[in-house]
C-alpha cells in the first residue's frame, strides 16, 4: 500500500487523499474484453483538480457573502422603510361613491332615481329610469364607474352620455368620499374606518310635466307608424319664461337598455332608425311654409306692403326668362291650383298662399319685395340659423339660403329671382330645427321676447327683446287665429275645447316631391296665451293627408280634459 500525506480539504470535500490502493491505478489486461464500457466499467475515476476545489470554495463565500448583504441591508439600513411598506400593504384605500342627484318633472315624478346594487363587487348604485317613453333624449343615459380586471377602479366617476344627464353631469354627480380597510393575510377585512365621507348629488327638477310630454310623444309614435311617418318631434314652451312644458322625439332609445349596457343586439338597432337623433334639438329640416310667419314680419317691418292692401293669387305666377324673351319662361305654382283670389296680408297667412309671398319675398308685376337680403335678415333675428342655447348637447344651426351658399354649393351659380321666390316658403335650402321654430313663435306671440329656452325649472330666464312695433305681431298672430277660425289651412282645429292661433306647413323633400315634412305652430288659448306650441311629422308620403294637424288637435284636446290648468286661463 503506497501512503501520501492527508490535505486538510479533504475535511471540506470528502475521501481520503492520502491513500491510494492499487486496484484504483492498474487494470488487468487479461479481464479488459469483460469490462462494460456503457457502464464506464474499466474508466479511472480522476479526483477534482485542486483549482477548481477552490474556486467552488471562493463562490460559496461569494454567496454567503451576498446575502449577508442583502440581509443587513433590508434589515437594518431600510428596515423602518420596509416595515412601513409591510403594514401598508394590509391597508388598503377604497371610495365610497355619492349617490347620484335624482331627476324629476315639474310636479315631482321620478324620472331618474338609483336603485340598490346587488352586486357585492359594485359599491355604487344603479341608476333607474321612468317606464314612460317619450323622455330618452331629454333625459339621456349614464356609464358606470369602470374598473380593470384585477378589481381597481381607473373611472370613480358616473359619466352622462346625453341629455341633462350630460350637461349637469357635474351638478349629479356629487363627490366620492374615501375608506381604508385593514385585512389579514387571507384577504378578510379586519377593520374599515372612513376618512372622508362622499357627498351626494343635488336634484334636478326640470321644467316639463311628465302627463303631457309622454301623451304628446306617443300620439306622435302611434301616427308615424300608422302612416308611414320615419319620425317625429313635438315641443311645448311657456310664452313668459322659455320653460319647455314638453320637449320629445321619436324614435328614441332606451336610457335603461343604454345604461345597463348589456343587451348588445337592441343597442345595436338604434342605429338603424336613428334613435340616437334628438329631432327637435339637432334634427334638420325644410320648414316649408310655417317660415311665412317670420317673413311676413319683415315685409311689415320693411313697410313692403300695406297689410290692407290686396294681391291677386290665381294659383301660379310666371318669370319671363330675361336671356330668352320668347321663352316660356319658368312658372311657379302655389298649393292650390286655381288660388285664392284677392288676399291680403292676413289672408295669405291664413290660407298659406305661395303666390302672395312670391310677391312680397321676391317682388313680382309691380309689388316691390324684400329681396333675399331681407328674408335672411329678418329670420335670423327671429333665431335661425343660430343655436337656440338650451341646456342640452349636440344643436344644430340650420341653414339660411342666400347667395354666398348658394355659389359654395352650387360651383358658383348665380342667385336667381326663383331662388327668393322659394326661400320666402321655407323651402330651398333652407334647414331648421323644431326648437328654432318654436322659438321663433313663441316670440311672435310674446310681442318680441326671443328667449333661451330651458328643461329645467329654476334656471334663471334669458330673452333678448326684439324690435318691433306691437302691431305687427298682431296681425300675423291674426292671420294664425284665421287659419283656424275662418276656414284657413288649420281649420280643423277650430272646434276644440281651447282656442288657439296656427300656422301650418308640408314641405316638399327631394326632385321628386314624394316625400313631405308635416308642420304646425301655435300658442294657446288665443285671447291670453299661456303657451306656445310646434309638431313636425318627418318625411312621410306626399299623397297622405294626415299630420301634425292632427297631432295638434289630439294634445290639446287631451291636455283641455287632463291638465286643464295649462288649456284654460
Amino acid at each position: 500500500m503506497i501512503r501520501k500525506k492527508r490535505k486538510w480539504y479533504t475535511f471540506f470535500f470528502g475521501g481520503d487523499k492520502g491513500e491510494i490502493n492499487p486496484e484504483d491505478i492498474f487494470l488487468d489486461s487479461s479481464n479488459l474484453p469483460n469490462f462494460d464500457r456503457s457502464q464506464f466499467e474499466g474508466k479511472i475515476e480522476k479526483p477534482l483538480s485542486t483549482l477548481v476545489s477552490y474556486l467552488v470554495l471562493v463562490f460559496f463565500f461569494i454567496v454567503i457573502g451576498i446575502f449577508s448583504i442583502k440581509a443587513w441591508n433590508l434589515q437594518v439600513v431600510k428596515g423602518d422603510e420596509y416595515a412601513e411598506r409591510s403594514s401598508q400593504n394590509r391597508l388598503r384605500h377604497t371610495y365610497l361613491f355619492s349617490e347620484r342627484g335624482s331627476i324629476t318633472d315639474r310636479n315631482g315624478v321620478l324620472l331618474a332615481s338609483n336603485a340598490p346594487n346587488t352586486d357585492e363587487l359594485e359599491k355604487y348604485s344603479l341608476r333607474k329610469y321612468t317606464d314612460l317613453s317619450g323622455f330618452a333624449h331629454l333625459l339621456g343615459y349614464l356609464k358606470y364607474p369602470q374598473k380593470d380586471s384585477s378589481g381597481v377602479f381607473y373611472q370613480k366617476e358616473f359619466v352622462g352620455i346625453d341629455g341633462v344627464e350630460k350637461t349637469y353631469n357635474d351638478y349629479l354627480t356629487g363627490k366620492n368620499g374615501t375608506q381604508i380597510i385593514e385585512i389579514d393575510a387571507l384577504g378578510k377585512i379586519e377593520s374599515a374606518s372612513t376618512i372622508e365621507p362622499p357627498v351626494n348629488g343635488d336634484d334636478l327638477m326640470l321644467s316639463v310635466d311628465s302627463r303631457v310630454q309622454h301623451q304628446l310623444h306617443e300620439y306622435i309614435k302611434d301616427l308615424a307608424i300608422e302612416v308611414g311617418f320615419s319620425g317625429g318631434a313635438g315641443a311645448i314652451m311657456d310664452i313668459s319664461s322659455g320653460k319647455l312644458l314638453a320637449l320629445t322625439s321619436y324614435p328614441e332609445y332606451d336610457p335603461q337598455v343604454l345604461t345597463d349596457g348589456k343587451d348588445n343586439e337592441r343597442i345595436a338597432s338604434y342605429s338603424e332608425n336613428s334613435s340616437y337623433l334628438n329631432r327637435p334639438v339637432s334634427g334638420l329640416y325644410t320648414p316649408g311654409s310655417v317660415m311665412k310667419l317670420f317673413v311676413a314680419m319683415g315685409v311689415l317691418n320693411e313697410k313692403v306692403i300695406d297689410p290692407f292692401k290686396k294681391i291677386l293669387s290665381t294659383g301660379s305666377i310666371t318669370v319671363p326668362n330675361p336671356y330668352f324673351p320668347d321663352s316660356p319662361g319658368t312658372t311657379f305654382r302655389d298649393w292650390k291650383r286655381d288660388g285664392f283670389g284677392w288676399i291680403d296680408l292676413r289672408e295669405a297667412l291664413s290660407y298659406s298662399s305661395n303666390t302672395y309671398f312670391f310677391h312680397v319675398g321676391g317682388g313680382f308685376d309691380g309689388q316691390k319685395g324684400i329681396g333675399i337680403s331681407g328674408i335672411e335678415k329678418y329670420v335670423r333675428e327671429f333665431g335661425f340659423g343660430s343655436e337656440t342655447g338650451i341646456q342640452l348637447p349636440n344643436e344644430s344651426v340650420g341653414v339660411v339660403p342666400n347667395p354666398e351658399w348658394k355659389a359654395e354649393n352650387f360651383d358658383g351659380d348665380d342667385w336667381r329671382l326663383g331662388d327668393t321666390f322659394l326661400t320666402a316658403i321655407g323651402q330651398y335650402g333652407f334647414q331648421a330645427t323644431l326648437l328654432q321654430l318654436l322659438r321663433g313663435t313663441t316670440a311672435i306671440v310674446s310681442n318680441g321676447n326671443l328667449y333661451t329656452p330651458s328643461v329645467v325649472e329654476d334656471s334663471p330666464v334669458k330673452f333678448e327683446k326684439l324690435d318691433f312695433d306691437d302691431l305687427y305681431y298682431k296681425i300675423v298672430r291674426d292671420g294664425m287665429y284665421k287659419a283656424v277660425h275662418e276656414d284657413g289651412t288649420a281649420h280643423n282645429l277650430s272646434s276644440l275645447p281651447v282656442k288657439i292661433g296656427a300656422k301650418t306647413g308640408t314641405a316638399e323633400l327631394g326632385v321628386s316631391k314624394e316625400k313631405v315634412n308635416s308642420w304646425i305652430t301655435g300658442f294657446f288659448p288665443y285671447d291670453n296665451p299661456k303657451y306656445a306650441f310646434s309638431i313636425m311629422m318627418e318625411k312621410g308620403s306626399s299623397k297622405n293627408v294626415i299630420g301634425a294637424l292632427y297631432i295638434a288637435s289630439e294634445i290639446l284636446t287631451w291636455m283641455d280634459a287632463n291638465t286643464p290648468e295649462y288649456t284654460h286661463n
